[in-house]
């Protein structure tokens, strides 16, 4: 399974990007499909993920309320709604697909090459 992200960018403070992460292939419904990002200078932390055939999701407490994951089952693709943008939200956002319940990276098998999003002050 590839999985391809995209729709990083530049934007300023306050603004909005949706991130988009395509799947090669079809994802089963118990798979668990994830977003991360990598700040500069940083590790890789967990964004926000989603249990594909039931749709529950949960976030990290730095992106609650302002960062939405959704999918298109269809299409096998995966979105991360992020509105409000901060600075500390500049990083490489990857998309990444599991098979269970968890915010760790080591529990996500599959991983996109990442996008790049940059919010300036």
């Amino acid at each position: 399974v590839q999985l391809q992200a995209s729709g990083g960018g530049l934007v300023q403070a306050g603004d909005s990007l949706t991130l988009s992460c395509a799947a090669s292939a079809r994802i089963f419904s118990s798979s668990v499909m994830g977003w991360f990002r990598r700040a500069p200078g940083k590790e890789r932390e967990f964004v926000a993920a989603m249990r594909w055939g039931r749709g529950s999701s949960w976030y990290a407490d730095s992106v609650k309320e302002r960062f939405t994951i959704s999918k298109d089952s269809r299409e096998n693709t995966l979105y991360l709604q992020m509105n409000s943008l901060k600075p500390e939200d500049t990083a490489v956002y990857y998309c990444a697909r599991g098979s269970q319940y968890s915010t760790q990276e080591y529990d996500y098998i599959y991983w996109g090459q990442g996008t790049l999003v940059t919010v300036s002050s």
